[in-house]
C-alpha cells in the first residue's frame, strides 16, 4: 500500500497530536505502549494509551478503498516509516513518558499485530553496515591486550 503526501501527513499530525497530550509541566507518565488501531472497513486511525484512553483519531480514505489482502502488513510498513521519520525529527524527546515505551499497531479487537517503534533512552539501534568489522577488532583488541 502506497499511502499519498495527503494521508501520511494525516496519519503524521494525527500521532504528533496524540503524543502531544504528554508535553508540557505535567508529572511524567508511565506509559507502556501507545496503540494504533487502524480499520481497514472505516478507514478509522484511533491512538488509545494503555488506559485505553483515545488520544486521537483520523480517516483514512485510502484505507477504505485498498483492495489488498494484507492491510495489516502494509499499514504496518506505512506507519512504521513515518513513526521513524518522526523519531530522527525529534517529536518524542520532549514527552514526559518514562522510558521504554512502544508504538504498537493493535487490530479491532485491540490484539498486537506488530511493534511499531520501540522509544528507549538507554537502547540505541545501530545497522549492519556500522557493525562490519567489528569482531575482527575486538580479537586485535584482545590479543594486543593480553600480549601486554
Amino acid at each position: 500500500m502506497k499511502l499519498n503526501k495527503g494521508s501520511q501527513s494525516l496519519i503524521e499530525a494525527t500521532i504528533k497530536e496524540s503524543v502531544n497530550k504528554y508535553i508540557g509541566d505535567c508529572e511524567r507518565m508511565e506509559i507502556t505502549d501507545i496503540h494504533i488501531q487502524a480499520t481497514q472497513s472505516s478507514g478509522e486511525l484511533f491512538i488509545f494509551d494503555d488506559d485505553d484512553r483515545e488520544l486521537g483519531n483520523a480517516v483514512i480514505n485510502e484505507w477504505i478503498t485498498y483492495n489488498g489482502n494484507n492491510f495489516y502488513e502494509s499499514t504496518e510498513r506505512v506507519l512504521r516509516s513515518i513513526l521513524v521519520k518522526m523519531k530522527e525529527a525529534g517529536s518524542f524527546e520532549k514527552l514526559t513518558i518514562f522510558t521504554p515505551y512502544s508504538f504498537v499497531l493493535v487490530d479491532e479487537d485491540r490484539e498486537t499485530v506488530a511493534e511499531l517503534l520501540l522509544i528507549d533512552d538507554d537502547i540505541m539501534l545501530v545497522s549492519e553496515e556500522l557493525l562490519k568489522g567489528v569482531d575482527k577488532e575486538l580479537d586485535d583488541f584482545l590479543k594486543e591486550l593480553l600480549k601486554g
